[in-house]
Protein backbone atom coordinates (compact mmCIF):
# COMPACT_ATOMS: atom_id res chain seq x y z
CA UNK A 1 0.00 0.00 0.00
CA UNK A 2 1.12 3.58 -0.70
CA UNK A 3 0.51 6.44 1.69
CA UNK A 4 -0.98 9.26 -0.40
CA UNK A 5 -1.62 12.91 0.53
CA UNK A 6 -5.23 13.96 0.11
CA UNK A 7 -7.91 16.38 1.29
CA UNK A 8 -10.87 14.81 3.06
CA UNK A 9 -14.06 15.62 4.92
CA UNK A 10 -14.04 13.86 8.31
CA UNK A 11 -17.81 14.33 8.70
CA UNK A 12 -20.75 16.12 7.11
CA UNK A 13 -20.11 19.11 9.39
CA UNK A 14 -16.33 19.23 8.87
CA UNK A 15 -14.46 21.38 6.36
CA UNK A 16 -12.14 19.50 4.05
CA UNK A 17 -8.57 19.30 5.29
CA UNK A 18 -5.27 17.43 4.85
CA UNK A 19 -5.55 13.68 5.19
CA UNK A 20 -3.45 10.62 4.35
CA UNK A 21 -5.02 7.70 2.46
CA UNK A 22 -3.77 4.31 1.35
CA UNK A 23 -3.62 3.55 -2.37
CA UNK A 24 -2.99 0.01 -3.54
CA UNK A 25 0.12 -0.85 -5.47
CA UNK A 26 -0.76 -1.49 -9.13
CA UNK A 27 -1.92 -5.05 -9.75
CA UNK A 28 -1.32 -6.86 -13.06
CA UNK A 29 -4.01 -4.85 -14.89
CA UNK A 30 -3.86 -1.60 -12.92
CA UNK A 31 -2.28 1.74 -13.72
CA UNK A 32 -0.99 4.22 -11.18
CA UNK A 33 -1.87 7.80 -12.13
CA UNK A 34 -0.16 10.93 -10.88
CA UNK A 35 -3.09 13.37 -10.59
CA UNK A 36 -2.50 16.79 -12.14
CA UNK A 37 -5.98 18.31 -12.02
CA UNK A 38 -9.35 17.46 -10.51
CA UNK A 39 -12.56 19.37 -11.12
CA UNK A 40 -15.04 20.27 -8.40
CA UNK A 41 -18.53 18.98 -9.17
CA UNK A 42 -21.59 20.19 -7.26
CA UNK A 43 -22.21 16.57 -6.31
CA UNK A 44 -18.90 16.65 -4.40
CA UNK A 45 -20.46 19.26 -2.14
CA UNK A 46 -23.75 17.40 -1.71
CA UNK A 47 -21.93 14.24 -0.68
CA UNK A 48 -19.20 15.79 1.46
CA UNK A 49 -21.86 17.71 3.38
CA UNK A 50 -24.10 14.67 3.80
CA UNK A 51 -26.95 16.21 1.79
CA UNK A 52 -27.54 12.96 -0.08
CA UNK A 53 -28.05 9.74 1.81
CA UNK A 54 -25.18 7.29 2.13
CA UNK A 55 -22.12 9.47 2.69
CA UNK A 56 -19.06 7.46 3.77
CA UNK A 57 -16.57 9.29 5.97
CA UNK A 58 -13.76 10.15 5.88
CA UNK A 59 -14.49 11.18 2.29
CA UNK A 60 -12.02 12.25 -0.38
CA UNK A 61 -14.20 13.70 -3.19
CA UNK A 62 -13.35 14.23 -6.84
CA UNK A 63 -14.38 12.43 -10.04
CA UNK A 64 -13.05 14.72 -12.77
CA UNK A 65 -9.46 13.53 -12.79
CA UNK A 66 -6.68 14.18 -15.31
CA UNK A 67 -3.14 12.93 -14.82
CA UNK A 68 -0.17 10.95 -16.11
CA UNK A 69 0.45 7.21 -15.94
CA UNK A 70 3.53 6.66 -13.76
CA UNK A 71 3.36 2.86 -13.39
CA UNK A 72 1.52 0.00 -15.06
CA UNK A 73 0.95 -3.65 -14.17
CA UNK A 74 2.66 -6.35 -16.22
CA UNK A 75 -0.57 -7.31 -18.01
CA UNK A 76 -1.64 -3.78 -18.94
CA UNK A 77 -2.02 -3.48 -22.70
CA UNK A 78 -3.85 -0.18 -23.15
CA UNK A 79 -1.54 2.26 -21.40
CA UNK A 80 2.11 3.01 -20.91
CA UNK A 81 4.07 5.20 -18.55
CA UNK A 82 3.81 8.83 -19.63
CA UNK A 83 0.30 8.60 -21.15
CA UNK A 84 -2.07 11.43 -20.34
CA UNK A 85 -5.28 9.89 -19.03
CA UNK A 86 -8.51 10.63 -17.24
CA UNK A 87 -10.74 9.00 -14.65
CA UNK A 88 -14.42 9.90 -14.45
CA UNK A 89 -17.28 9.10 -12.14
CA UNK A 90 -16.63 5.38 -11.66
CA UNK A 91 -13.60 3.11 -11.36
CA UNK A 92 -15.12 -0.36 -11.74
CA UNK A 93 -18.32 -2.34 -12.33
CA UNK A 94 -19.41 -5.97 -12.30
CA UNK A 95 -18.50 -6.41 -16.00
CA UNK A 96 -21.04 -9.25 -16.31
CA UNK A 97 -24.54 -7.75 -16.29
CA UNK A 98 -26.38 -6.71 -19.44
CA UNK A 99 -25.54 -3.03 -18.98
CA UNK A 100 -21.82 -3.68 -18.53
CA UNK A 101 -21.69 -6.04 -21.51
CA UNK A 102 -23.31 -3.32 -23.64
CA UNK A 103 -20.77 -0.70 -22.60
CA UNK A 104 -23.10 1.16 -20.25
CA UNK A 105 -21.25 0.53 -17.02
CA UNK A 106 -22.94 3.54 -15.41
CA UNK A 107 -26.07 1.38 -15.20
CA UNK A 108 -24.29 -1.67 -13.78
CA UNK A 109 -27.06 -3.73 -12.24
CA UNK A 110 -25.25 -4.67 -8.99
CA UNK A 111 -23.99 -1.07 -8.93
CA UNK A 112 -20.86 0.60 -10.29
CA UNK A 113 -17.92 1.36 -8.00
CA UNK A 114 -17.97 5.14 -7.87
CA UNK A 115 -14.66 6.96 -7.88
CA UNK A 116 -15.32 8.10 -4.31
CA UNK A 117 -17.93 7.62 -1.59
CA UNK A 118 -18.30 4.02 -2.68
CA UNK A 119 -16.62 0.64 -2.34
CA UNK A 120 -14.33 -1.47 -4.46
CA UNK A 121 -15.81 -4.71 -5.84
CA UNK A 122 -15.01 -6.46 -2.57
CA UNK A 123 -17.80 -4.40 -0.98
CA UNK A 124 -15.64 -3.25 1.93
CA UNK A 125 -12.67 -1.22 0.66
CA UNK A 126 -13.71 2.44 0.40
CA UNK A 127 -12.94 4.40 -2.75
CA UNK A 128 -11.22 7.78 -2.53
CA UNK A 129 -11.37 10.38 -5.25
CA UNK A 130 -9.25 12.93 -7.01
CA UNK A 131 -8.57 15.41 -4.22
CA UNK A 132 -5.34 13.49 -3.81
CA UNK A 133 -1.96 13.15 -5.47
CA UNK A 134 -2.42 9.74 -7.11
CA UNK A 135 -4.92 7.00 -7.83
CA UNK A 136 -4.72 3.34 -8.85
CA UNK A 137 -7.33 2.19 -11.39
CA UNK A 138 -7.95 -0.88 -13.52
CA UNK A 139 -6.90 -0.14 -17.09
CA UNK A 140 -10.40 -0.72 -18.48
CA UNK A 141 -11.79 2.25 -16.53
CA UNK A 142 -9.19 4.78 -17.68
CA UNK A 143 -9.74 7.24 -20.54
CA UNK A 144 -7.36 8.65 -23.13
CA UNK A 145 -7.02 12.43 -23.08
CA UNK A 146 -6.52 13.68 -26.64
CA UNK A 147 -3.41 15.71 -27.29
CA UNK A 148 -3.49 19.46 -27.67
CA UNK A 149 -6.13 20.35 -25.09
CA UNK A 150 -5.39 22.36 -21.92
CA UNK A 151 -5.58 19.69 -19.23
CA UNK A 152 -7.10 21.89 -16.54
CA UNK A 153 -9.98 22.67 -18.91
CA UNK A 154 -10.43 19.02 -19.87
CA UNK A 155 -10.97 17.76 -16.31
CA UNK A 156 -14.67 18.82 -16.07
CA UNK A 157 -15.43 16.97 -19.29
CA UNK A 158 -15.13 13.73 -17.28
CA UNK A 159 -18.45 14.58 -15.57
CA UNK A 160 -20.06 17.77 -16.89
CA UNK A 161 -19.02 16.99 -20.45
CA UNK A 162 -20.34 13.45 -20.62
CA UNK A 163 -23.49 14.34 -18.63
CA UNK A 164 -24.51 16.79 -21.33
CA UNK A 165 -23.07 15.00 -24.38
CA UNK A 166 -24.72 11.64 -23.71
CA UNK A 167 -28.40 12.69 -23.87
CA UNK A 168 -27.89 14.91 -26.90
CA UNK A 169 -26.05 12.15 -28.73
CA UNK A 170 -28.57 9.49 -27.70
CA UNK A 171 -31.57 11.58 -28.74
CA UNK A 172 -30.05 12.57 -32.05
CA UNK A 173 -29.45 16.31 -31.73
CA UNK A 174 -28.18 17.34 -35.15
CA UNK A 175 -27.28 20.20 -37.42
CA UNK A 176 -30.08 22.75 -37.65
CA UNK A 177 -32.11 21.53 -34.66
CA UNK A 178 -33.55 24.21 -32.41
CA UNK A 179 -32.68 23.27 -28.85
CA UNK A 180 -32.84 24.89 -25.43
CA UNK A 181 -30.51 24.49 -22.47
CA UNK A 182 -32.16 25.19 -19.12
CA UNK A 183 -29.70 26.64 -16.63
CA UNK A 184 -26.24 28.11 -17.24
CA UNK A 185 -23.94 26.60 -14.65
CA UNK A 186 -21.27 23.92 -14.78
CA UNK A 187 -23.52 21.59 -16.77
CA UNK A 188 -25.38 24.21 -18.76
CA UNK A 189 -22.32 25.93 -20.16
CA UNK A 190 -21.02 22.58 -21.42
CA UNK A 191 -24.43 21.83 -22.89
CA UNK A 192 -24.28 25.06 -24.90
CA UNK A 193 -20.79 24.36 -26.23
CA UNK A 194 -21.46 20.75 -27.16
CA UNK A 195 -24.83 21.49 -28.79
CA UNK A 196 -23.22 24.23 -30.90
CA UNK A 197 -20.48 21.80 -31.93
CA UNK A 198 -23.24 19.42 -33.05
CA UNK A 199 -24.60 22.18 -35.29
CA UNK A 200 -27.73 23.00 -33.32
CA UNK A 201 -29.27 26.43 -32.88
CA UNK A 202 -29.08 26.94 -29.11
CA UNK A 203 -31.18 29.08 -26.78
CA UNK A 204 -30.40 29.37 -23.08
CA UNK A 205 -33.33 29.50 -20.66
CA UNK A 206 -32.37 30.99 -17.31
CA UNK A 207 -34.04 32.43 -14.23
CA UNK A 208 -31.15 34.93 -14.06
CA UNK A 209 -31.45 37.71 -16.67
CA UNK A 210 -27.88 38.76 -15.91
CA UNK A 211 -26.55 35.63 -17.61
CA UNK A 212 -27.59 36.79 -21.09
CA UNK A 213 -24.17 38.15 -22.04
CA UNK A 214 -22.43 35.03 -20.74
CA UNK A 215 -24.77 32.78 -22.71
CA UNK A 216 -24.14 34.64 -25.95
CA UNK A 217 -20.38 34.74 -25.30
CA UNK A 218 -20.42 30.94 -24.93
CA UNK A 219 -21.97 30.66 -28.37
CA UNK A 220 -25.71 30.56 -27.67
CA UNK A 221 -27.89 31.97 -30.45
CA UNK A 222 -30.49 33.30 -28.05
CA UNK A 223 -31.43 33.82 -24.42
CA UNK A 224 -34.81 33.71 -22.69
CA UNK A 225 -35.20 34.95 -19.10
CA UNK A 226 -37.82 32.68 -17.51
CA UNK A 227 -38.99 34.78 -14.57
CA UNK A 228 -41.72 36.30 -16.75
CA UNK A 229 -44.35 33.61 -17.34
CA UNK A 230 -45.44 35.14 -20.64
CA UNK A 231 -42.24 33.88 -22.31
CA UNK A 232 -43.62 30.34 -22.04
CA UNK A 233 -46.65 31.36 -24.10
CA UNK A 234 -44.59 33.36 -26.57
CA UNK A 235 -42.20 30.46 -27.21
CA UNK A 236 -44.70 27.58 -27.14
CA UNK A 237 -43.81 24.65 -29.42
CA UNK A 238 -40.50 26.22 -30.42
CA UNK A 239 -37.83 23.61 -29.65
CA UNK A 240 -36.99 20.13 -30.93
CA UNK A 241 -35.07 19.26 -27.78
CA UNK A 242 -34.58 20.68 -24.28
CA UNK A 243 -31.65 19.80 -22.01
CA UNK A 244 -32.71 20.60 -18.44
CA UNK A 245 -29.65 20.95 -16.19
CA UNK A 246 -31.34 22.59 -13.19
CA UNK A 247 -31.32 20.91 -9.78
CA UNK A 248 -33.58 23.46 -8.09
CA UNK A 249 -37.32 22.78 -8.07
CA UNK A 250 -39.06 24.18 -11.16
CA UNK A 251 -42.20 23.58 -13.23
CA UNK A 252 -41.55 20.81 -15.75
CA UNK A 253 -44.99 21.36 -17.28
CA UNK A 254 -44.15 24.90 -18.35
CA UNK A 255 -40.94 23.81 -20.04
CA UNK A 256 -42.60 20.86 -21.77
CA UNK A 257 -44.91 23.37 -23.42
CA UNK A 258 -41.89 24.81 -25.24
CA UNK A 259 -41.37 21.56 -27.15
CA UNK A 260 -42.58 20.94 -30.66
CA UNK A 261 -44.80 17.99 -31.45
CA UNK A 262 -42.79 14.86 -30.73
CA UNK A 263 -40.01 16.82 -29.02
CA UNK A 264 -37.98 15.57 -26.09
CA UNK A 265 -36.90 17.11 -22.79
CA UNK A 266 -34.12 15.34 -20.90
CA UNK A 267 -33.44 15.88 -17.21
CA UNK A 268 -29.85 15.72 -15.96
CA UNK A 269 -30.45 17.62 -12.72
CA UNK A 270 -32.16 15.99 -9.75
CA UNK A 271 -34.41 18.53 -8.00
CA UNK A 272 -36.87 17.82 -5.23
CA UNK A 273 -40.10 16.12 -6.43
CA UNK A 274 -42.00 18.26 -8.91
CA UNK A 275 -45.66 17.85 -9.98
CA UNK A 276 -45.98 16.55 -13.51
CA UNK A 277 -49.13 16.71 -15.60
CA UNK A 278 -49.85 14.19 -18.34
CA UNK A 279 -51.44 16.81 -20.60
CA UNK A 280 -48.24 18.48 -21.94
CA UNK A 281 -46.93 15.04 -22.86
CA UNK A 282 -50.09 13.54 -24.31
CA UNK A 283 -51.38 16.49 -26.34
CA UNK A 284 -48.26 16.95 -28.46
CA UNK A 285 -46.76 13.44 -28.15
CA UNK A 286 -43.84 14.90 -26.25
CA UNK A 287 -41.21 12.88 -24.40
CA UNK A 288 -39.72 13.41 -20.95
CA UNK A 289 -36.55 11.43 -20.26
CA UNK A 290 -33.65 11.28 -17.83
CA UNK A 291 -29.95 10.72 -18.34
CA UNK A 292 -27.02 9.99 -16.05
CA UNK A 293 -23.42 10.05 -17.30
CA UNK A 294 -22.02 7.68 -19.92
CA UNK A 295 -20.10 4.43 -20.10
CA UNK A 296 -16.38 4.24 -20.81
CA UNK A 297 -16.90 3.87 -24.57
CA UNK A 298 -19.24 6.85 -24.82
CA UNK A 299 -17.08 8.99 -22.54
CA UNK A 300 -14.09 8.35 -24.80
CA UNK A 301 -16.26 9.25 -27.79
CA UNK A 302 -17.17 12.51 -26.05
CA UNK A 303 -13.52 13.36 -25.34
CA UNK A 304 -12.60 12.74 -28.98
CA UNK A 305 -15.58 14.79 -30.16
CA UNK A 306 -14.61 17.70 -27.90
CA UNK A 307 -11.01 17.53 -29.09
CA UNK A 308 -12.16 17.57 -32.70
CA UNK A 309 -14.28 20.67 -32.10
CA UNK A 310 -12.05 22.49 -29.61
CA UNK A 311 -14.62 22.19 -26.82
CA UNK A 312 -13.35 22.54 -23.25
CA UNK A 313 -14.76 23.85 -20.01
CA UNK A 314 -14.44 27.40 -18.71
CA UNK A 315 -12.62 27.04 -15.41
CA UNK A 316 -11.06 28.81 -12.45
CA UNK A 317 -7.97 26.95 -11.25
CA UNK A 318 -7.33 26.90 -7.50
CA UNK A 319 -4.87 25.33 -5.08
CA UNK A 320 -6.43 22.64 -2.93
CA UNK A 321 -6.04 24.83 0.14
CA UNK A 322 -8.91 26.97 -1.22
CA UNK A 323 -11.33 24.08 -1.68
CA UNK A 324 -13.65 25.05 1.20
CA UNK A 325 -13.88 28.60 -0.11
CA UNK A 326 -14.60 27.19 -3.57
CA UNK A 327 -17.43 25.05 -2.16
CA UNK A 328 -19.06 28.14 -0.66
CA UNK A 329 -18.68 30.02 -3.93
CA UNK A 330 -20.26 27.17 -5.91
CA UNK A 331 -23.30 27.36 -3.62
CA UNK A 332 -23.51 31.08 -4.41
CA UNK A 333 -23.07 30.44 -8.17
CA UNK A 334 -19.91 32.52 -7.96
CA UNK A 335 -17.84 30.67 -10.56
CA UNK A 336 -17.66 30.75 -14.34
CA UNK A 337 -18.17 27.84 -14.65
CA UNK A 338 -16.16 25.14 -12.95
CA UNK A 339 -13.49 25.12 -10.28
CA UNK A 340 -10.50 22.89 -11.00
CA UNK A 341 -7.93 21.97 -8.38
CA UNK A 342 -4.24 22.06 -9.33
CA UNK A 343 -2.88 19.11 -7.35
CA UNK A 344 0.66 20.50 -7.48
CA UNK A 345 -0.39 22.49 -4.41
CA UNK A 346 -0.78 19.21 -2.45
CA UNK A 347 2.51 17.74 -3.62
CA UNK A 348 4.62 20.63 -2.37
CA UNK A 349 6.47 19.99 0.90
Amino acid sequence: MMKTPAFAAASAKSPLGPYSIERREPGPRDVLIDILYCGICHSDIHQARGEWRGSIFPMVPGHEIVGKVVAAGNQVGKWKVGDTVGVGCFVDSCRECEACREGEEQFCEPGMSLTYNSYERDGKTPTYGGYSTRITVNEDYVLRIPAGLPLERVAPLLCAGITTYSPMRRHGVKDGDSIAVVGLGGLGHMGVKIAKAMGAKVTVLSHSPGKRDDALALGADGFIPTRDEKVFRENARRFHFILDTVSATHDYNAYLGLLRRGGTMVLVGIPDPTPLSAAPLVMQRRNLAGSLIGGIRETQEMLDFCAGHGVVSDVEVIPIQKVNEAYDRVIKSDVRYRFVIDLASLKQP
